[in-house]
C-alpha cells in the first residue's frame, strides 16, 4: 500500500484543523431527522465545510486548516449557525441518547455502499458522532513521532471527551457508551508505535495482507497520519455539544503534537496498557485511573500533570475547566438527574445551539 506522493510540508506546520459530526434531531421530541440531504441543499457553506458523513442523520462540519485553534472554533460555530439556518436542529452528543436500534438511513454513495457491504449490520445500529483534529506537520518522520506521542495519551483524551453515558434510551453504566460501539469495527482502537515512516507503510500492507482494505483513509485507528492533507488526524473523541470543551480538546491534541515532534517518544508505552486504559477511560471518565509512567494514576492528576509540562499556542484553560467542573456525560447526567431523558435532549440540543464562549 502506498502513501507516495505525501502532502506533508506544504501547509503550515502545526497548523490545525477541526471536524465534528453532529446529529440531526426534529423537535419537540427531539428523534433522529434523516433529512441531511435536504439540509445540505439549503446550507450556505460550501461542501468543504459542511456536509455528509454516513448518516442521513448527521451532519459533518469542518474547518479549514487554521493557525490558532479559536480560529477554527469560529468556524465550526459559522458552520453550525448555517445548518441552523438551513433549517436543522443539532445535536451534539457522541449517540443520540434514546434512538432506537437500527434507526439508520445511510447516506447513497459508492464510499458508503462500500462501507455497508463491508460492515453489513454493524453500521446500521445507530449513527456515532466523533470529534476528529488535524494537525499540520512538515514531513513523514515528524508525522510519526507526534503520533507516537497522541499514542501514549489516547485513554486520557477519551476520558475528557467522554460525551455519550446514554444509550437506547438507558443509562450505559459507561462515560463514552459511543467508544464501546466503535470498538466492533475492525481494526478500531490504540495505533501501533511507528518506528519510522517505512514502518507505517509496513503497517499499511499489514492490514492489506490480512484482507483490510487498500484505502488508508480506512484504516480506522484511534489517531493515524493523513498524508493526503500533510496532517496527523487525532480520531473517535467523542464529539462535544459544548464548543469551548471541543476548543479545549482541540488545543490540547495540538499541544502534545507539538511536544512529540520536538521531543519524539523514544520507548513505546505498552499495547495492552493502553488499549485497558482507554476502556477504564471511556467506562470512568474523569474518575478513571489510567496508565501514566508506568504506574495506574487518577486521569485527573494525568491530565494536570500534562498541563504543567506542556507549551503551545493554544490556552488550555478549557482542559482545567473540564477537570474541574466536568465532561460533557457528567452534563448529560446532571440533566438526566433534573428533568429525566427529555431533560437530557433539551440540554444537548440547547447546548449545541450556544455561541461560541
Amino acid at each position: 500500500m502506498s502513501e507516495r506522493p505525501h502532502r506533508f510540508g506544504e501547509g503550515e506546520t502545526f497548523s490545525v484543523g477541526i471536524e465534528e459530526e453532529l446529529l440531526l434531531v426534529e423537535p419537540p421530541g427531539y428523534r433522529l431527522a434523516h433529512v441531511g440531504d435536504r439540509v445540505l441543499e439549503r446550507v450556505g457553506l460550501p461542501r468543504e465545510r459542511v456536509d455528509h458523513e454516513a448518516f442521513l442523520a448527521e451532519l459533518e462540519v469542518r474547518s479549514e486548516p487554521c493557525s490558532s485553534v479559536s480560529e477554527a472554533i469560529g468556524q465550526l460555530s459559522e458552520g453550525r449557525a448555517a445548518a441552523r439556518a438551513a433549517g436543522a436542529t443539532l445535536m451534539g452528543a457522541g449517540l443520540h441518547p434514546a434512538a432506537e436500534l437500527f434507526d439508520v438511513r445511510l447516506v447513497q454513495s459508492e464510499r458508503y455502499e462500500r462501507l455497508e457491504r463491508r460492515m453489513r449490520d454493524l453500521i446500521k445500529r445507530t449513527p456515532e458522532c466523533a470529534l476528529h483534529v488535524h494537525v499540520g506537520m512538515p514531513d513523514p518522520e515528524t508525522a510519526t513521532h507526534a503520533m507516537n506521542g497522541l499514542r501514549a495519551a489516547l485513554p486520557l483524551l477519551h476520558g475528557l471527551a467522554a460525551n455519550s453515558p446514554y444509550w437506547f434510551g438507558r443509562d450505559s453504566g459507561l462515560a463514552s457508551s459511543r467508544a464501546a460501539m466503535i470498538r466492533a469495527y475492525p481494526g478500531r482502537g490504540i495505533p501501533p508505535f511507528l518506528r519510522s515512516w517505512d514502518h507505517y507503510l509496513e503497517q499499511l500492507d499489514a492490514v492489506r495482507a490480512g484482507g483490510g482494505p487498500t484505502d488508508s483513509t480506512m484504516v480506522w485507528w484511534d489517531a493515524r497520519p493523513q498524508p493526503r492533507l500533510g496532517t496527523v488526524e487525532l480520531r473517535e473523541l467523542d464529539v462535544q455539544s459544548d464548543l469551548g470543551a471541543a476548543g479545549a480538546l482541540a488545543g490540547l491534541a495540538r499541544a502534545i503534537v507539538r511536544q512529540a515532534a520536538e521531543e519524539p517518544p523514544r520507548e513505546p508505552v505498552p499495547e495492552q496498557a493502553l488499549h485497558w486504559s482507554s476502556f477504564r477511560a471511556a467506562r470512568d471518565g474523569l474518575e478513571a485511573e489510567i496508565h501514566h509512567d508506568g504506574r495506574v494514576v487518577p486521569l485527573r492528576d494525568v491530565a494536570r500533570e500534562l498541563l504543567d509540562k506542556l507549551d503551545g499556542d493554544d490556552p488550555l484553560e478549557g482542559i482545567e475547566r473540564i477537570v474541574a467542573w466536568g465532561t460533557g456525560a457528567d452534563r448529560q447526567r446532571a440533566a438526566h438527574g433534573r428533568g429525566g431523558m427529555p431533560g437530557v435532549l433539551r440540554h444537548l440540543v440547547e447546548e449545541t445551539a450556544r455561541a461560541v464562549p
